[in-house]
């Protein structure tokens, strides 16, 4: 079951300016340990400690091959690249340098296979958030749910880098 917030866009240079948008409220944020010791339940034939240094020396070596220019694709998973994060554009190519274009590198993950954005609005179930962190969301009606209805939301923005609204600006 994946949870929401409504956020009201307060932009007020935005045509969505005054509208309410769904964002997700995750439970929790599981780290490699946390996975491995789900996965581990699964009764996979491999041990959570084999697992965890499956997935840490995965971890690593992703890193290693983005930053060699690979893009790395995990079936059913993702597409992971790196992309630049351009400070200012220059006049022309001789006036291009790093240290005054670029301010940085960031990852991208684009969701492939059977966790594709299509795939999840088929598979998702929402619900309105009452708790974040053991306290309350205030404001609004906590009720609602829906199954498999197509209002996902989050998930692969014009970035890549996952979760957000639907909103124009976001």
């Amino acid at each position: 079951m994946i949870k929401y917030v409504l956020k009201k866009n307060t932009n007020a240079k935005s045509a969505a300016y005054g509208k309410y948008y769904a964002f997700p409220a995750p439970d929790e944020t599981m780290n490699l340990e946390a996975l491995a010791e789900h996965m581990d339940t699964h009764s996979s034939g491999f041990n959570k400690g084999m697992i965890l240094g499956i997935l840490t020396a995965m971890v690593g070596c992703i890193k290693e091959m983005l930053l060699a220019g690979k893009n790395v694709k995990i079936d059913n998973l993702a597409i992971f690249s790196c992309g630049i994060r351009n400070r200012k554009g220059a006049d022309t190519e001789d006036d291009f340098t790093i240290a005054n274009n670029i301010s940085g590198v960031k990852l991208r993950a684009r969701a492939t296979g059977t966790l594709s954005n299509a795939n999840l609005k088929l598979a998702a179930n929402l619900k309105k958030a009452t708790l974040i962190n053991g306290k309350p969301v205030t404001g609004g009606n906590n009720g609602g749910s829906s199954s498999g209805s197509g209002n996902t939301g989050g998930g692969g923005s014009g970035s890549n880098t996952g979760g957000g609204g639907n909103s124009p600006d976001d």
